[in-house]
């Protein structure tokens, strides 16, 4: 079974699959095409429709059968609210979506970040791709209810009469809802439609001295200045353009290549990486201020680990709307590659004592095959322990020369840090057990940057 952190996915088999999320929730479900929009309000299973075309919906549990999906649908969106309407998913337990394969084979599990004010949770994606099908971690937060996240998949939500509006001012606030946060250290907002642009030319390299607005909410956090970088900024201004040809925001564009597989397709590999995909604001002055409106986004932007930065934004020229990505991030370098290994050992051998285990030595051949096995997911869009041609880990320590009696191996991605990386893995009971088995005696390191999750590691284990 994959333990699955905000961005990561796999692939599914074929046929039937089930989703469950059990505890005070409603759950639901959006079926859209590759443009985030709904055909009709048929395509919104809940629990007064609970059933389409390839989607049935019974209690805390949706079933979904691609193959059967209306034509044209090539994206499920399941989603989960308080069974009492309004009530902020952050007063009840935190939801867990459990997926499994005909006959109950348990296939993945998801616990994302505990929610706060969001009445809403887009908690996953299941999504064709290659002819086949995935399943993608979300954990995106709504707070404006379950009517606003539909209204935004393109459901016709009848409410009551409301009364009527003030003229608008000349240059109208930003609204603080609906925020939906994306994975740990990214958001996103939209906002009403600004009068229509034309589509942006290529940015400069310091548009409207965003450089200089950023930097002072910065050392005001007490983080240093960051520079901008030219590479940061062309694949910023590649997925502005990707969003905006789309339509929509999102950390993958139509083509199906991820914000963080832009900025490694720039030649820029990073060590810790951060962004802002965000429509709505029409100056450098309305997007940093919507960056410092949310708390998550205020931590991403004066992060003290960034040292580089790069923005853009393209206008839909259909609708006017504006598309902003932002990004923050820290190069890397063999200093820090095995500066990075060695903290994610010391934080492990550190558990280990806590039980009364010995430290593991560290074994430059695990770290090889443990490098290259990270690489590999970055490289090819995948996250498993089998490579797409089914190799296991074993499969590579002995490629990479070790000759170890016993082999274990724990991956993960998204996370931005050693610390953030270890406790999740100690969380999860499969990966601990690895990390705290008597018998293992060595272990390597290896940590990527790019694909669609943005971070890639993979321990490896000996004896």
């Amino acid at each position: 079974m994959s333990e699955l952190v905000p961005g990561g996915n796999m692939p599914l088999p074929g046929g039937v699959v089930t989703v469950r999320v059990p505890g005070p929730f409603d759950v639901s479900a959006l079926i859209t095409d590759d443009g985030g929009k709904v055909q009709g309000d048929a395509d919104f299973v809940f629990y007064n429709q609970p059933s389409a075309p390839g989607a049935r919906l019974d209690g805390d549990t949706l079933t979904v059968e691609p193959p059967r999906l209306r034509a044209g649908a090539t994206r499920i969106t399941v989603v989960v609210s308080s069974a009492e309407p309004g009530t902020p998913l952050g007063r009840l337990p935190a939801p867990t979506l459990l997926v499994t394969a005909p006959g109950g084979r348990r296939l993945a599990r998801f616990a994302p970040p505990p929610p706060r004010q969001e009445t809403v949770l887009l908690l996953a994606e299941i999504y064709q791709r290659a002819g086949g099908w995935k399943l993608r971690a979300l954990g995106q937060g709504y707070a404006d209810g379950l009517a606003g996240l539909a209204r935004d998949f393109g459901v016709d939500v009848i409410d009551e009469p409301a009364p009527s509006p003030t003229p608008p001012s000349p240059t109208p606030p930003i609204p603080t809802a609906p925020i939906p946060a994306t994975r740990s250290g990214s958001s996103s907002l939209s906002l009403p439609p600004a009068p229509a642009v034309p589509t942006a030319p290529p940015p400069s390299p310091d548009p409207g001295g965003f450089l200089g607005l950023v930097n002072s909410a910065r050392a005001a956090a007490g983080s240093p200045p960051v520079v901008l970088d030219a590479r940061l900024t062309s694949a910023a201004h590649a997925h502005a353009g990707a969003m905006a040809a789309a339509g929509r925001l999102g950390a993958e564009g139509r083509d199906g290549v991820s914000v963080h597989q832009r900025v490694t397709a720039a030649g820029y590999a990073y060590l810790t990486i951060g962004e802002h995909l965000v429509s709505g604001p029409r100056t450098p002055s309305e997007s940093v201020r919507y960056c410092l409106g949310d708390e998550r986004s205020r931590r991403t932007l004066c992060d003290p680990a960034c040292t580089q930065a790069g923005v853009a934004y393209v206008g839909d020229g259909r609708s006017g709307d504006m598309y902003w990505t932002a990004l923050w991030a820290r190069p890397l370098t063999p200093g820090d590659l095995t500066r990075t290994a060695a903290e994610v050992v010391d934080l492990t051998n550190r558990q280990r004592a806590r039980a009364g285990l010995p430290p593991l030595a560290g074994d430059p051949l695990l770290a090889t095959a443990a490098q290259a096995h990270s690489a590999d997911m970055v490289a090819r869009s995948f996250y498993s322990h089998t490579s797409p041609e089914g190799t296991q880990p074993w499969d590579r320590a002995a490629a990479a020369g070790a000759r170890r009696r016993s082999i274990g191996e724990n991956i993960a991605c998204g996370q931005r840090s050693p610390a953030e990386v270890v406790d999740g893995w100690m969380n999860s009971p499969g990966h601990r057990a690895n990390i705290l088995k008597p018998d293992f005696t060595h272990i390597g390191i290896g940590f990527a940057g790019g694909g669609p999750a943005g971070t890639y590691w993979t321990q490896l284990f000996g004896a």
